[in-house]
C-alpha cells in the first residue's frame, strides 16, 4: 500500500540513525513489519470531558480506528483543545476562545508535518474547532476527511410542554425557555449556531462522507459513519486524493451559498475567509452580499424559526439543501467520496418540505447573513438578517456607548437602556478584546428584558444563535482607531439592512476633531499566547487570521 509521507520513518538510507526511529516506534507495540507496509493515519480528535459537544468523540474515534484497520491502515490518535463558548460566557475565558481556532490549526499542522502521517481524519463538533481543523487540512494538503460529532437534543423535547418548537422565543415560561437551551444528550447545541453551521459546511465543502454531518451525536448511524470514514481515509491515500483537490475556490463558494440558505451563523464571515486564507485565496465580505441577493433562506432552524437540528436531519439535512440549490452550486467540485458533487446529489432528496423549503417557497427571499458598510464600518460589519423582524431592518436611533460588554450588561440589568436606543459596545474586537469575545450575555439580557426597538452594534462578535438587530464584526475595530471608537452618546445611527448600510450621522470634520482627542483603551493582557495573538491578528473583515 502507498506510504507517501511515512516511508521516511522506515527508510534505511540514513543508517544508523534510522535505527533510532524504528526502535522508538517499536515501543508503541506496533508490528514493525506491518508499519513498514501500511499507511499511517492520524486521527485529530477534539475529545474532551468538559462539554457535551465533544464528550462522546472517543467512541467515534474508536470506530474510525476500526475502519482504518479494516481498510489496511494503521491509526494513531492525538488530541487538540475543544473550547466551549457556552461555558466561557460572562468571564475572561471568552477572550481565549476564538484565539484557539488558529492555535488548533497550528498544533495540527506542526504535529502532522513532524510525524509524517500519510492521511488524516478530523473529528470535532463545535465552534472554532471545526474551522481550525479545516484550516489545517488546507495547509497540509494531505488526504483528509472530516467526521462531525453531530447535534444534540434539547431537553424541551423530553417535556410535556413542548409545542412543535425548540425555539425559546416560542415559550413564555422560564422553565420551558431553559429547556430550549439545556443539553439533554451529547452533541453540539441543537440550534443553527456556529457549531451546526460548520458541521453543515464541512459537508458542503466536500470534506465529509455524504449525509454524515447532521446525524445526531447519539444516533447509531453516527457510529456507522465513523467506521466508514476510517475506511475511506485509507482509500484517499491510495488514490492520492489530497485536501486541496476538494477544498477549492468553487467549493468555498458552495459553502457560502449553503451557509446563506440554512440561515447559518454570522461567525461564518470569520471562519470561511480564514479557511480561504489557508488556501491562499481571499473571500471578502462583499461575496456574502453578492450571493445573499440570489440565494434564499430555505430553513427555519432556531434561532430563525421553530425547528431544531433533529428536524433538519430527518428532512434530509445539508444534502437536501444542496439538492434545492443544485442549479446554483458548482457541482463539478470533488468530494472525499471520490466523485464530483453532482454524483452525490443524484441520490439526495428533501423528505420534509416544511423544514427544507424549495427556492420557489423560501423562508426568506434572501440569504441569512449579510454585510453592512458605511462610515461606521468602512471595512464592513455583519448581521443575521434572517433573524431580524421586518420592523427593525430599517432603524435609526440614538447611540448608548459602552467601552466593554461588562459595562453594557450592567446597564441592561439596571434598566438604563431605553426603547429606540442603539447600544454600541466597543473595544471587543480581535485586538481590543482581546480575542473578539462574543456578547451573548448582552443579547440575552436585552431579549429577556423584553426590548423590541433596541439595536446592538459592536466590534466584537455574537453567538451563532443570536437573533434580532445585532450587528457585529464592525471593522476597523476601536482598538485600531476605527470610526466606532469615535461614537459618542446621543449620536444618531442609521441601520438599513436592505441597503446594506450602517451610517453614523456625524460630520467628517467633527469625527476628525474627535480623533485628535482619542486615546485607545489599554487592557492588561496576561503574559503568553494572547500577547502574541494581539500583535499578529488581522481585522475581523479578513477573518481575524494571524498574519
Amino acid at each position: 500500500m502507498k506510504k507517501p509521507e511515512s516511508k521516511a520513518i522506515f527508510d534505511d538510507s540514513d543508517f544508523p540513525i534510522s535505527l533510532v526511529r524504528k526502535t522508538i516506534f517499536q515501543g508503541t507495540g506496533t508490528d514493525m513489519e506491518e508499519a513498514g507496509q501500511k499507511p499511517l493515519i492520524a486521527i485529530a480528535n477534539s475529545q474532551t470531558d468538559i462539554n457535551p459537544g465533544h464528550m462522546h468523540l472517543h467512541n467515534l474515534a474508536a470506530r474510525v480506528k476500526d475502519g482504518v484497520h479494516a481498510a489496511g491502515g494503521l491509526p494513531f490518535e492525538f488530541n487538540v483543545p475543544a473550547p466551549c463558548d457556552g461555558i466561557t460566557e460572562g468571564h475572561e475565558g471568552m477572550r481565549y476562545v476564538l484565539a484557539q481556532r488558529d492555535l488548533i490549526a497550528d498544533m495540527i499542522e506542526t504535529h502532522v508535518r513532524s510525524m509524517r502521517y500519510d492521511g488524516i481524519v478530523f473529528i470535532a463538533g463545535c465552534d472554532k474547532i471545526i474551522p481550525g481543523m479545516l484550516m489545517a487540512a488546507a495547509r497540509l494538503d494531505l488526504p483528509s476527511i472530516f467526521l462531525t460529532g453531530g447535534p444534540n437534543a434539547w431537553n424541551i423535547r423530553y417535556t410535556p410542554v413542548m409545542k412543535n418548537s425548540v425555539n425559546h422565543q416560542s415559550y413564555d415560561d422560564l422553565e420551558a425557555k431553559l429547556g430550549c437551551a439545556t443539553a439533554a444528550t451529547c452533541g453540539s447545541c441543537e440550534v443553527m449556531g456556529t457549531a451546526n453551521t460548520f458541521q453543515c459546511l464541512a459537508e458542503a465543502l466536500g470534506m465529509t462522507l455524504p449525509g454524515s454531518s447532521n446525524i445526531p451525536a447519539f444516533h447509531s448511524e453516527k457510529l456507522v459513519a465513523a467506521r466508514k470514514t476510517g475506511k475511506r481515509i485509507v482509500g484517499l491515500v491510495e488514490e492520492g486524493l489530497n485536501a486541496r483537490q476538494v477544498l477549492t475556490r468553487e467549493s468555498v463558494l458552495n459553502a457560502v451559498m449553503v451557509d446563506l440558505a440554512i440561515g447559518g451563523s454570522t461567525n461564518s464571515t470569520l471562519h470561511l475567509p480564514a479557511i480561504a486564507h489557508a488556501l491562499d485565496m481571499e473571500l471578502p465580505l462583499e461575496v456574502f452580499n453578492e450571493y445573499s441577493a440570489k440565494i434564499p433562506t430555505l430553513t427555519s432552524i432556531a434561532p430563525n424559526g421553530p425547528h431544531g437540528m433533529l428536524e433538519f436531519y430527518m428532512a434530509g439535512g445539508v444534502q437536501g439543501v444542496m439538492k434545492m440549490l443544485e442549479e446554483d452550486l458548482n457541482t463539478d467540485t470533488m468530494t472525499v467520496a471520490g466523485g464530483a458533487l453532482k454524483d452525490v446529489l443524484a441520490f439526495a432528496k428533501v423528505k420534509d418540505s416544511s423544514v427544507i423549503r424549495s427556492k420557489d417557497a423560501p423562508v426568506s427571499p434572501q440569504g441569512g447573513t449579510v454585510a453592512l458598510f458605511g462610515n461606521l464600518a468602512p471595512e464592513g460589519s455583519v448581521v443575521k438578517q434572517s433573524a431580524v423582524v421586518d420592523s427593525m431592518k430599517i432603524f435609526t436611533g440614538k447611540a448608548r456607548v459602552f467601552e466593554s460588554e461588562h459595562d453594557a450588561l450592567k446597564a441592561v440589568r439596571e434598566n438604563v437602556i431605553q426603547e429606540g436606543d442603539v447600544v454600541v459596545i466597543r473595544n471587543e474586537g480581535p485586538k481590543g478584546g482581546p480575542g473578539m469575545p462574543e456578547t451573548l450575555a448582552v443579547t440575552m439580557g436585552l431579549d429577556m428584558a423584553g426590548y423590541k426597538q433596541v439595536a446592538l452594534i459592536t466590534d466584537g462578535r455574537f453567538s451563532g444563535a443570536t437573533s434580532g438587530p445585532c450587528i457585529g464584526h464592525v471593522s476597523p475595530e476601536a482598538a485600531a482607531g476605527g470610526p466606532i471608537a469615535l461614537v459618542r452618546d446621543g449620536d444618531e445611527i442609521s441601520i438599513n439592512i436592505p441597503a446594506r448600510s450602517l451610517k453614523l450621522h456625524v460630520s467628517p470634520d467633527e469625527l476628525e476633531n474627535r480623533r485628535a482627542q482619542w486615546k485607545p483603551v489599554e487592557r492588561e493582557i496576561p503574559p503568553g499566547y494572547m500577547r502574541r495573538y494581539v500583535k499578529w491578528v488581522s481585522s475581523a473583515a479578513k477573518g481575524a487570521v494571524l498574519e
